[in-house]
């Protein structure tokens, strides 16, 4: 027989790969369910723009046809919409697959690389896959802790610092201020990555401007989705804002046209609109405040998000909760999974989802 983890890059012994659980099929076959509600995975649950739907089908029709002009045509829309030239913007099949390309380009063996305790588990797996000697900072309380984060880099001499804001899954926003200070206690030679997922659903006058980070020549790599607030997390698209050096750095490990082009027209209408990222933001700030009310009505402690998701404290198992509504046709993420045992994190869905589910909840919490 072969061993083929002999034959593997030594940095993947012993990592686990990404496990998403059954399909939601499965599950509800297994509990003899007709519905679910998917309030687990953080994905928009108040459907895309039709018109970005309908520029995504169109576009089927294209399919012998290799997508070298949408590419283009969806940096110059990304481009002007974001107020950066062209030349900063790196589309790709998802964010995931830039934060893999930025451990490709930046972190070999031996590299130092500071994660957050407390934060999206990708980070730590992708540099690790590629030799990185990680440390893991913990939080302030549920924050991401700017200051240890700069310890701990100037104490390793840290290649990358890897940073979600808001973060998954605490929801918690990084303050602009601390943020310039925390750029500017760096190593000159360290590089930060933050990824931004679920930064449009966060007030603009509230959140760091790291497109101007970069445009002003700081070591920052910006990386975005079309996964939340446009509701593309099947069409997988995603982009990178950084130097134009950078990003022709990323062009080398990333394979030649990998986005296709049903995703590449569903994000060129998608920005075509700049009012629709304000609507869904409201719209998201609306329900996540009225869950969160229900919850608090309840004897829950909910925490302060900036995303499109909460994260309650429940007090109790929160394995015992998550089954609980699972077997009533809710899925939630419990904490135990993340680091926070007792919590859970729950995605924002429409009004009369997010009454049932604090209702679900709260019921579970008290039978727990």
């Amino acid at each position: 027989m072969i061993d083929w983890d002999a034959l593997a890059r030594p940095s993947l012994h012993g990592l686990v790969r990404y496990d998403p659980g059954p399909s939601r099929d499965a599950l509800k076959a297994k509990h003899g369910l007709s519905e679910l509600e998917p309030l687990n995975w953080n994905e928009d649950r108040f459907e895309p723009p039709q018109r970005v739907l309908e520029a995504a089908a169109a576009e089927v029709f294209n399919a012998a046809l290799y997508p070298e002009r949408l590419f283009a045509d969806f940096r110059a829309g990304l481009a002007a919409w974001l107020g950066v030239p062209p030349a900063c913007v790196t589309p790709a099949h998802g964010a995931q697959a830039l934060i893999s390309s930025v451990a490709q380009v930046f972190i070999g063996p031996g590299t130092r690389v500071v994660v957050p305790l407390l934060t999206y588990g990708l980070y730590a797996s992708v540099s690790a896959a590629a030799g990185g000697i990680v440390t893991r900072v913990p939080p302030a309380g549920l924050a991401i802790d700017l200051d240890a984060l700069a310890e701990a880099a100037n104490a390793t001499s840290a290649r990358v610092v890897w940073i979600c804001d808001p973060n998954n899954p605490t929801g918690t926003l990084v303050d602009p201020a601390a943020w310039k200070v925390f750029l500017d206690r760096l190593p000159s030679d360290c590089i930060v990555v933050a990824d931004e997922p679920y930064m449009d659903f966060a007030d603009p006058a509230a959140r760091a401007d790291r497109p101007r980070d970069v445009l002003d020549g700081r070591a920052v790599i910006v990386i975005r989705s079309f996964s939340k607030i446009y509701g593309l997390a099947g069409l997988r698209l995603g982009y990178a804002i950084s130097a134009p050096e950078v990003a022709r750095l990323l062009d080398l490990v990333q394979e030649p046209f990998n986005v296709n082009r049903a995703a590449l027209a569903a994000g060129i209408a998608g920005v075509a609109d700049p009012a629709f990222v304000e609507h869904r933001r409201a719209q998201v700030a609306a329900a996540r405040d009225l869950l969160s009310a229900e919850l608090e009505a309840g004897g829950l402690r909910v925490h302060p998000s900036h995303a499109n998701f909460v994260l309650v404290e429940l007090g109790v198992d929160d394995q015992l909760v998550a089954a609980a509504l699972m077997s009533r046709g809710i899925l939630i993420r419990g904490g135990a999974g993340f680091g926070l045992p007792g919590f859970a994190r729950v995605t924002v869905a429409p009004d009369a989802v997010m009454r049932r589910t604090a209702a679900e909840i709260v019921t579970a919490v008290r039978d727990a």
